[in-house]
């Protein structure tokens, strides 16, 4: 071939060259954007995925911020609803001031349980009024004092009713011990230390439920168990007779007695309102609660030099129960047979280890009711039968 011939023929291949390389770079090209297209479709996949786990995360932190601020809120509730609780039974509540000859001999609190012919009936302790001959009532908005006519009420339930013309007064509402938990918030109104601090309020928990304690009704050594409820709130000298009440403002007892010792802090008591209810309708009937009596001056078996005085002799083995010091002629006792120098033990059903516990299981009784009675003398054990009679005191 000459070269002039050589020379055409590789000007005919450059152009196929060249329309080979185009062509290369469309199919890389080609190629190229198919890839791009893909990675974009995994990037967008991977973008949709992260976002909707995120989403999902975030929506998770939401309900539980949302969660966190229900409870917060309801615990709130709870607190600030004290407030709007304490409206309820606050206008319901009294200062009661008790004279004695034109004198005053005490103070405490009560609050309007009822009303009834144009009548408001104010319960309250019957230690605040024991002994008084007039009762004034003052309410916690003004400082008018109202003459209150005393009914009447009872040492050992420790109840007391006044009652002072209605003049659209408001009646507290009656809780219900039974739904009531230990930990659960009461509150309670009172008169601490005299009318300057009319109107106190204090908060706490319930501590206990069905707590027996023994009260000193009539002389050094306790003579009388109370069923109560235990709290924590500060309750003072002023407060007895006023309402306990539950956070919904529902009156659930009676402040009644305090421990107040140099070792005991923070126990106070309360007669459930259901007892309380119970004694003060006995009160509106008669005046006072009839209690059963068999005719007997007792002691405790841990009292021994008085026993010692009254040449009452203990039977070996006997560490608890009622020494009888005296009989009254004519009495249940004397019919049924008890004589003096009887260790009682067993009243119906119930052990009697001490004077608190056979008063106690005694004024479960009713007057004219039959009640068996087992006890020791000259070391043997007896039964009898006692008809029980009306205590007149």
């Amino acid at each position: 071939m000459e070269e002039h011939e050589f020379e055409e023929e590789k000007k005919r291949e450059i152009p196929r060259v060249l329309d080979n390389v185009e062509e290369e770079k469309s199919k890389s090209k080609k190629k190229n954007s198919g890839n791009g297209i893909g990675l974009v479709l995994f990037v967008s996949i991977l973008l949709s995925f992260i976002c909707g786990m995120l989403g999902a995360y975030l929506m998770s932190k939401t309900v539980s911020v949302e969660q966190v601020v229900k409870n917060i809120t309801t615990s709130e509730l709870v607190e600030n609803s004290i407030s709007s609780s304490v409206d309820k039974v606050y206008g319901s509540t009294v200062v009661i001031t008790a004279y004695s000859g034109g004198k005053q001999i005490s103070t405490g609190t009560g609050f309007i349980y009822k009303i009834n012919n144009k009548t408001a009936y104010i319960m309250t302790n019957n230690h605040v009024i024991d002994g008084a001959d007039e009762a004034k009532v003052e309410f916690n908005d003004n400082d008018k004092k109202i003459d209150a006519k005393i009914v009447g009420g009872d040492k050992y339930a420790d109840i007391a009713v006044l009652t002072i013309p209605d003049e659209e007064y408001k009646v507290v509402e009656i809780g219900d011990n039974e739904t009531l938990k230990l930990g659960d918030t009461i509150f309670t109104i009172g008169t601490p230390m005299g009318a300057s601090y009319k109107g106190t309020v204090t908060k706490g928990i319930l501590s206990g439920k069905d707590r027996m304690v023994e009260v000193n009704v009539s002389g050094n050594a306790a003579d009388y168990y109370m069923k109560v409820i235990q709290i924590d709130a500060a309750v003072n000298p002023g407060n007895s007779g006023g309402p306990l009440c539950d956070v919904s403002g529902n009156v659930i007892g009676v402040i009644s007695l305090k421990i107040v010792e140099d070792t005991v802090e923070g126990m106070g008591f309360a007669i459930p309102i259901e007892d309380a209810l119970k004694y003060a309708s006995l009160i509106e009937e008669g005046g006072q609660i009839s209690r059963p009596y068999i005719g007997i001056t007792m002691s405790d078996l841990s009292e021994e030099y008085y026993l010692w005085q009254n040449r009452i002799t203990i039977p070996d083995g006997v560490e608890e129960g009622i020494a009888i010091i005296s009989v009254e002629k004519g009495s249940p006792a004397e019919k049924a047979g008890l004589k003096k120098g009887d260790i009682i033990v067993k009243l119906g059903d119930a052990e009697t280890g001490s004077l608190a516990e056979f008063r106690y299981e005694l004024y479960k009784y009713e007057v004219g009711e039959k009640v068996e009675v087992e006890f020791y003398r000259n070391n043997k054990i007896q039964k009898t039968i006692i008809t029980l009679g009306k205590n007149q005191s």
